[in-house]
């Protein structure tokens, strides 16, 4: 294998198209089953990668964006270099602590290369090469945008405008908002966002749902059919489930999954919205940072009249199927190793479909780890903490057991 990945990585620049690495599988399906698969990988298969690509070239500027919670960072302005067949002219800086490991000052010739084949990035210095002009970047003590305050909390690297009224967070929250994932608005694109805001018409979520058909006829590529077909888009949106609002309303640390185990556990935004810290803490999966967050979300009066207006609006997300008091509520599983009774993924709804959560790693707050076939590190972490381990078998008596208790 090893051989073979030595030889296609010197033939690589003679292949007529780009490849990344070779895949290594083993070929008898027999075996395949034997070994298994992980939650998200075989085990019978492995990706070996070539290093990536770089070239040389100059940073010209630093430029500083603001993302929806004002989080700045840094984007170097590159020399425009080919690597692997792309012209590459950005790279994320990503903080002042990787400009500070990295020495990056306006004016270096540095290396960059495209992490995975994919991500421009820059990787080295030549330090070497200076000529004394270079500029250092300095830490904002503004916003690039809006010139308001700026702050860099305690164990955090990245500075965060504070002003939540800023054109360039509320320009990416809106695009936040609107996504596939979130509100699924479709139709309203970056541009047509961008006009909107240029055109004052939208300053919140809640402006999207007061928009008239004269207005977005007045925008530019914007006919009867195109905005009639938009108008529908953003009424279909007011109805949408509770998980995807959450997760549109961008709540800090806050994503899909988070999302959905909230609207699951508290049903409706109005019980979310009275929940307290430690009611937030007894969640599997919700910590410290989390439940801050939300609480202070909700504390928030630019965010409750926010939510305010968007129900005036009419909007009404659809209440999460609140989990139910199953026999199994308040429990933990966690599975591992080979199944051959069940599939991984029935396993889990099985579970979940008695009250109970599936989990994907193992804590102190797992009550059973089922471990199948050739269970690995998981078996040895509940081994250390206590967790009581269940066979497949067992895991299948558990459940008859309280199938029969339910018929009783």
């Amino acid at each position: 294998m090893l051989e073979i990945y030595a030889e296609l990585l010197e033939r690589r620049d003679q292949l007529p198209y780009e490849i990344d690495g070779m895949v290594v599988k083993v070929n008898s399906l027999d075996l395949q089953r034997e070994l298994g698969e992980k939650t998200r990988t075989p085990r019978w298969a492995i990706a070996y990668k070539f290093p990536p690509r770089q070239a040389l070239t100059t940073i010209d500027d630093i430029v500083l964006q603001v993302g929806r919670t004002g989080a700045i960072t840094p984007v170097a302005q590159l020399r425009p270099v080919e690597v692997s067949g792309v012209p590459v002219s950005r790279a994320s800086l990503h903080n002042w602590d990787e400009i500070a490991r990295l020495e990056v000052r306006i004016g270096d010739q540095v290396v960059v290369e495209r992490a995975g084949d994919v991500i421009p990035d820059v990787v080295r210095v030549l330090t070497e090469k200076r000529s004394g002009d270079e500029r250092a970047l300095p830490l904002p003590v503004s916003c690039p945008v809006c010139d308001g305050p700026v702050s860099r909390l305690a164990g955090e690297v990245v500075p965060r405008c504070q002003n939540s009224s800023c054109p360039a967070r509320l320009r990416e929250s809106l695009k936040h908002f609107v996504a596939r994932r979130a509100m699924d608005i479709d139709g309203l694109g970056q541009r047509t966002i961008d006009q909107l805001l240029e055109r004052g018409l939208i300053k919140n979520f809640a402006d999207l749902y007061r928009l008239q058909r004269e207005q977005l006829l007045d925008c530019e590529r914007m006919g009867e059919k195109s905005t009639d077909k938009l108008l529908a888009a953003i009424a279909a949106s007011k109805d949408r489930p509770l998980a995807r609002f959450l997760f549109a309303l961008g709540i800090r640390q806050v994503g899909e999954h988070l999302a959905k185990l909230l609207a699951e556990q508290f049903g409706t935004l109005a019980e979310l919205a009275a929940a307290g810290r430690e009611q937030l803490l007894a969640l599997h999966e919700v910590g410290p940072q989390v439940a801050d967050s939300v609480v202070d979300f909700f504390a928030n009066q630019r965010n409750r009249q926010l939510l305010a207006e968007l129900q005036d609006a009419g909007v009404r997300p659809q209440a999460g199927e609140k989990r139910s008091g199953g026999p199994l509520t308040g429990k933990t599983f966690v599975f591992t190793g080979t199944l051959e009774i069940f599939k991984r993924k029935e396993a889990q709804q099985l579970v979940e479909g008695l009250g109970g959560r599936a989990s994907g790693s193992v804590s102190k707050k797992t009550d059973y780890l089922v471990a199948g076939r050739d269970a690995g590190s998981k078996l040895d972490r509940a081994r250390e903490l206590g967790v009581t381990v269940l066979s497949e078998e067992e895991f299948q008596q558990l459940l008859a057991r309280i199938a029969d208790d339910e018929q009783n």
